[in-house]
Order: structure tokens, then C-alpha cells, then sequence
């Protein structure tokens, strides 16, 4: 890091992007309720947000072909020209090795939606070297244009990777690269990520995933998040609080980390069940149902998600400052 201390880093009264990862719900019998999604995509965009499809809080990686298409043909035709991004997900084992064909397939069709792609993990980029991962993302960059890259650790995906520092400041070298989402869960990997942004590329953004810490935002960094499909209303006033300098900011910020540290506990993945039952309870879902083989919260979740979802409404409902 810099020679700054972090609270001469922080970033009061900056305007913060927020990008929110749409949860696909599904019915009680099983099936997707696209109803509910595109609801929910439209409810995002409502609050200010951008949607971030196919990404793991959609289960992009083991839905089918036809499931991803659908998403991301919905998302285009919702958000019409408005900004949304989606995941480039190539679907890969152990051992294979990198698609460069899939990648380009995959974030073509998210581009032809009017989507920017996100370069979702792979065990193909998994198993390359540091410098064989960074001009992987260069040579699709030149072919598609924009895109956003991604590390994200191993407690969400196990394929995951979190890159060294190094490696991190070449990827930012890439100028179609417009950012990247960091998904460590370690604010100190993500405050050295934003030091090397700041003395390198200031216009880079660096799209916290930290859940458990949801208050990255105030050192630089933007967000792309799970969380924030529990409530992108909640998350688009509490940064308009931060725009505006308003102590507001904190204890809001508070509920929703609450809301985090539950949801987002081990095993990780749970949260998106979790998720469904918080969207139920705000009766912006009708069924708390979650793909075949997702991992399952227990029943005793839902007086907790309950209870919170709540205590977010009531945030939202007594903000006066609009």
C-alpha cells in the first residue's frame, strides 16, 4: 500500500457505482420464475443500479446454455440501452485447458445483448500461469471490446482465483479492461488493490465482492455484489447518503452488513437461498425456491431473514432526505 494511512484513504462525498447481482428465483416446482427475474432486473434499475447477470448469485455455473441465453436476452430487452453486465462463463473441468473459443462465444452474445462482460472464472484461466491469465483477458479485450475481470476466491466457486498484486497492475494495463470485480474477502488485498489503482490507473474500478465488508466503498472502491440483490433500494440510499456526506450513511450501513455477516456465512454459497427467502419476505418474490442441488439454509433462517427484511423497509420507508 501507499504510505497513507487508511484514514487518509478514505473517499467522503464520492459518488459511488453499484453494480448488484441478480438472484434467479426459482418456482416452487423447480422451474425458473422469470416473472420474478425480470422483476427483480427492473426493480434494480428502478433503484439506480446496474444488473450484473449470469454471475454466481444467478447460479451461472450450473444453469444451462439455454437458461444463460434466456438471462441474458430478458436482461438486453429490460435495461433497453441502460448499462448491465453479465458473466462470461465458459463451461470447463479439471484439467482443460483454456478455451479462448468459449470465452470469445460467450462474451460476444453478451455484448450483441448490450451487456458488458464480466470474465467469469474457469478451470481453464484457473490452471494458467499469472502472465498466461493476463493475456488471455488482453486478447479477448481486442476482439469485444470492454469488459470487467474477475477474482473471486475459492469459498465461492473452486475454481476461483485471486491473482497476485502483480499480476493485478498488468491486468490494468489491458485498456479495454475498464475494471475488475475482487472477491477475496480480504480487506487487505482489496486496499493494496486500490492503492496500485490509484498511483496507476485512477479511471480503473475496483468492484469490491467483499459481502463482509460492504463498507469498502469508502476507501475508492465500487461494488459488485450479492448482497445487494437482497435490497437495491436499501444499497442505492446508502450511497447516496455517502454522495452527499451524510451521516445517515453509517447506520445503514450497519443494517446491511448485518445482513451480510448472516447471509454470506460458511458455506458460502447458502446465501442465495437465504436471498430468496429475504425476497420473499419482502413479497417481491412468490416462492423461496432455489435450483436443484443449490446449497439449502436451514428453516430456522427465515425468522432472522424476516425480522431484517424488516428493518430494511423501515430504512427505506422513513428516509426523508428525497
Amino acid at each position: 500500500m501507499s504510505e497513507l494511512t487508511i484514514v487518509e484513504r478514505l473517499r467522503p462525498g464520492r459518488e459511488i457505482v453499484g453494480m448488484s447481482a441478480i438472484l434467479l428465483p426459482f418456482t416452487e416446482a423447480g422451474g425458473v420464475d422469470w416473472d420474478g427475474f425480470e422483476a427483480h432486473v427492473q426493480r434494480t434499475l428502478d433503484a439506480g443500479l446496474a444488473p450484473a447477470v449470469n454471475m454466481d448469485t444467478g447460479y451461472v455455473q450450473i444453469i444451462d446454455l439455454d437458461t444463460r441465453r434466456r438471462v441474458l436476452e430478458l436482461t438486453g430487452a429490460r435495461c433497453a440501452g441502460r448499462r448491465f453486465v453479465a458473466g462470461a462463463f465458459v463451461a470447463d473441468s479439471p484439467g482443460n485447458d483454456f478455451d479462448a473459443d468459449g470465452y470469445r462465444a460467450a462474451a460476444s452474445e453478451i455484448v450483441e445483448s448490450g451487456g458488458t462482460p464480466v470474465v467469469f472464472p474457469s478451470w481453464g484461466l484457473h490452471d494458467v500461469s499469472e502472465s498466461k491469465w493476463v493475456e488471455a483477458q488482453a486478447a479477448l479485450g481486442a476482439e469485444v471490446g470492454e469488459f470487467v475481470g474477475f477474482e473471486l476466491g475459492n469459498m465461492f466457486v473452486p475454481n476461483g482465483r485471486i491473482v497476485s498484486l502483480d499480476a493485478y497492475r498488468q491486468l490494468m494495463a489491458v485498456p479495454q479492461c475498464i475494471g475488475a470485480k475482487h472477491s477475496s474477502l480480504s480487506r487487505q488485498l482489496e486496499w493494496a488493490r486500490l492503492a496500485a489503482r490509484d498511483a496507476q490507473r485512477p479511471d480503473f474500478a475496483v468492484f469490491t465482492g467483499n459481502d463482509l465488508a460492504i463498507d469498502m466503498v469508502m476507501w475508492g472502491s465500487d461494488y459488485l455484489l450479492g448482497l445487494s440483490t437482497f435490497a437495491p433500494d436499501a444499497f442505492a440510499l446508502r450511497d447516496r447518503y455517502w454522495r452527499d456526506s451524510d451521516p445517515a450513511f453509517y447506520e445503514l450501513n450497519d443494517l446491511l452488513q448485518e445482513l451480510g455477516s448472516f447471509a454470506f456465512r460458511a458455506p458460502v454459497p447458502g446465501y442465495r437461498h437465504d436471498a430468496a427467502m429475504f425476497l420473499q419476505a419482502r413479497g417481491w418474490i412468490e416462492h423461496d425456491g432455489i435450483l436443484a442441488g443449490a446449497v439449502r439454509r436451514p428453516e430456522s433462517d427465515r425468522a432472522v431473514l424476516v425480522d431484517l427484511a424488516a428493518r430494511v423497509e423501515l430504512a427505506v420507508a422513513s428516509d426523508t432526505t428525497w
